[in-house]
C-alpha cells in the first residue's frame, strides 16, 4: 500500500470520520505519479460500497475542485453518501484541461489525462475501489477532457459523460490552449474531419486497444455562446462509428419539457440531448449520467 497525505485538515478530517460525521471534500498531496503539477481532491463517504465504483469530475475553464463539487455537480456528493461510491475533482494549475497535445492525446504520454488516471489508481488501490466500475462526467473544457479521457484510456474508464464539450482530437490537435479564455478551437470555421476520420482519430490515441470501448452520453444546449452547439453532433459521429452503433429514435421532453434525448442502438452504448434555448454551462443531470453509468 503506498504512503499518503490529504490536506492540511487531516487529522480533523480523520477525527470527523471516526465520530461517523458526514465526509467532506479533501485533498490529496502525495503517493501518486503527477506529470503536470495537477491538484487532486477527493470525496469519500463515510459508508463506501463494497468495491466502488469511482466518479471523476473534471472543472470547466476557470473552474475549480471545490466550485465543481458544490455548484457545478452539486447532486453527486449526496449520491455517493446514498450509494457509497468515490468522487475524484481534479484541478489543473492553468485555465483550462490540456486536450490539445500529444501528451494528453495518447495513452500514457505523460499529460493531463495521464495525471487523472493516477489519481484513479491511487483511489482504487486506497479504498479496495472496482476497476471496472471507473466513469468520469465533466463540463466545458471538463466534458472536452473527458472526450480525451474516454479515447486515450479505454481500458480505465466504463462509461464517460460530457456537458457542453467537443469531440476528441482533430478541432485543436496541437494548439495551446490550455490557457486560453474561450475553449472553442474552431472547428465551425476550419475543414472538419468526417465521420470515419472523426473515429480513426479516437481511436488512434489507443491504437494497441482491441477490448471493449466505454459508453458515452453527451449533452448540448443549443444557445450556448461559448463552445458551439454542433459540437453535440461531432461528438455523437465521433463516438458512433467507434462504438458501431446507429442513430435510431429521438425521444422529446426527456428528461425534462425542451430537451430531446437522441438514442443510438438501444441507448445503452450512446445517448446524447440537445437542450433547447439552455446556453452554456448546461444543467449537470446526476440521475440521468447515473443510471447511464449503471449506478441507479
Amino acid at each position: 500500500m503506498r504512503s499518503f497525505s490529504i490536506g492540511t485538515h487531516s487529522g480533523l478530517f480523520l477525527v470527523l470520520a471516526s465520530l461517523g460525521l458526514a465526509a467532506r471534500l479533501v485533498q490529496v498531496t502525495s503517493g501518486w505519479d503527477n506529470p503536470t503539477s495537477l491538484d487532486f481532491f477527493i470525496y469519500v463517504p463515510d459508508k463506501l460500497a463494497s468495491k466502488p465504483p469511482a466518479i471523476i469530475v473534471p472543472h470547466p475553464c476557470g473552474g475549480s475542485a471545490q466550485d465543481t463539487f458544490s455548484r457545478v455537480a452539486n447532486g453527486l456528493p449526496a449520491q455517493a453518501d446514498k450509494l457509497g461510491f468515490i468522487l475524484i475533482f481534479p484541478q489543473t494549475p492553468n485555465t483550462c484541461w490540456d486536450c490539445s497535445t500529444t501528451r494528453s492525446l495518447k495513452h500514457n504520454g505523460g499529460g493531463d489525462t495521464q495525471g487523472i488516471v493516477n489519481m484513479i489508481n491511487y483511489s482504487l488501490e486506497r479504498y479496495g475501489g472496482d476497476p471496472s466500475k471507473v466513469f468520469v462526467a465533466g463540463s466545458s473544457s471538463g466534458g472536452m477532457v473527458t472526450n480525451a479521457l474516454v479515447a486515450a484510456y479505454p481500458d480505465v474508464f466504463a462509461a464517460g459523460a460530457s456537458f457542453s464539450g467537443a469531440p476528441a482530437y482533430a478541432c485543436w490537435n496541437g494548439a495551446d490552449l490550455v490557457s486560453a479564455a474561450n475553449m472553442d478551437p474552431g472547428c465551425q470555421t476550419n475543414k472538419k474531419p468526417t465521420v470515419q476520420e472523426w473515429a480513426d482519430l479516437a481511436r488512434s490515441a489507443y491504437p494497441a486497444f482491441n477490448g471493449t470501448r466505454p459508453a458515452m452520453q453527451v449533452w448540448h444546449g443549443t444557445t450556448d455562446n461559448v463552445v458551439a452547439y454542433s459540437y453535440l453532433a461531432d461528438q455523437l459521429a465521433q463516438w458512433s462509428n467507434v462504438l458501431g452503433v446507429s442513430f435510431s429514435r429521438n425521444i422529446t421532453d426527456d428528461p425534462a419539457s425542451a430537451y430531446t434525448k437522441m438514442v443510438y442502438g438501444d441507448g445503452t452504448r450512446l445517448v446524447g440531448y440537445s437542450a433547447q434555448g439552455v446556453g452554456h454551462i448546461i444543467p449537470f443531470h446526476d440521475r440521468e449520467v447515473l443510471q447511464f453509468f449503471g449506478l441507479l
